[in-house]
């Protein structure tokens, strides 16, 4: 049973992640010739206060 794990910051809506993980499943279905039913994606999100890149918080970047 394929299993893929997403982690991504927290903020996209319940539309983008259900579209996210149809696409993934669909991939998985397409390049391991499994059936559907076998494919598990789960979507780990994290607070921006409580990721950063190169030091930085993902609260704290693009802020103008």
């Amino acid at each position: 049973m394929p299993e893929i794990v997403v982690h991504a910051v927290e903020g996209r809506s319940a539309e983008q992640k259900k579209n996210l993980m149809v696409k993934i499943t669909d991939a998985v279905v397409e390049s391991f010739g499994v059936d559907r039913d076998v494919v598990v994606v789960s979507i780990i999100e994290t607070k921006a206060t409580d990721k950063a890149r190169g030091g930085i918080p993902y609260s704290e970047r693009n802020k103008t």
